[in-house]
């Protein structure tokens, strides 16, 4: 039920963080997953340790808020393995800021990554899925989803709109048996979340005091909803956001 054996995957900031920890989980359950990123030093080094576990993984660049370029990659998909079954929407930045002091070329980089270049990787998967006669996207939000945050009000916005977004290709198309569903990760300790660590004085000890699990989470914990949402055992789950927190969100 969990096999992914003979499935393509793409996963957009597969390089490393949580879309690393995703990728390593999809390839050990038999998927040749395919690593998107622009910083081609971070992608070979994930390139190594996927294929160190004995992941089939090769390592693409694009920068997916490009459209023209998302549209390059796909055809570059398409002609090199001939489908798409999975595709991992995971490519995020943030900015650090109160909204007050925000600017409009900030605001806009913050949406472009996290939310845009969504759009633009599902819209360019669609067809491929299609041929493929199924299909799986799973899109990366937050527990910022759901809550707010003084300090980040384009990446919160951009995460709750995730939400939406993937509540909308659902329905547009389950008659394509094409699931599409969200991922709302908690404190997951990362370089975007060390980054804020270090900016967010009081941070650490918040999020400890506040998870039930009484720890930050890893990459690899983000592997099992992964394989999960990836694979036949959630052929009837659709439009979902699934908290991945340690508890943090039902404290």
């Amino acid at each position: 039920m969990f096999d992914l054996t003979s499935k393509i995957a793409l996963v957009t900031g597969g390089n490393g963080g949580i879309g690393l920890g995703m990728a390593r989980g999809l390839g050990q359950s038999g998927a040749t997953v395919l690593i998107v990123g622009r910083n081609a030093e971070k992608s070979a080094s994930a390139l190594r340790e996927l294929q160190s576990v004995g992941v089939r993984a090769e390592s693409l660049a694009c920068d997916v808020t490009d459209e023209a370029a998302v549209q390059a990659l796909f055809a570059q998909v398409r002609n090199r393995h001939g489908r798409l079954d999975i595709l991992v929407n995971n490519a995020g930045s943030t900015v650090r800021k109160p909204p007050q002091d925000f600017t409009l070329a900030e605001w806009n980089q913050v949406m472009d990554v996290n939310l845009t270049s969504a759009f633009l990787c599902a819209r360019a998967a669609h067809p491929l899925m299609v041929q493929a006669g199924a299909g799986k996207i799973i899109n990366i939000g937050s527990i910022m989803s759901i809550f707010g945050a003084p300090y980040a009000p384009a990446y919160c916005a951009s995460k709750g709109a995730m939400v939406q977004f993937t509540k909308s290709l659902a329905t547009a198309w389950a008659k394509d048996n094409i699931q599409v569903n969200t991922v709302l990760p908690g404190w997951i300790d990362t370089e975007l979340t060390q980054g804020a660590r270090a900016q967010v004085p009081g941070l650490n000890e918040r999020v400890l005091a506040r998870t039930p699990a009484a720890r930050w989470g890893v990459p690899e914990d983000l592997a099992g909803v992964a394989v999960f949402l990836a694979s036949k055992a959630s052929d009837f789950v659709t439009g979902t956001a699934i908290p991945v927190d340690g508890g943090y969100a039902s404290a």
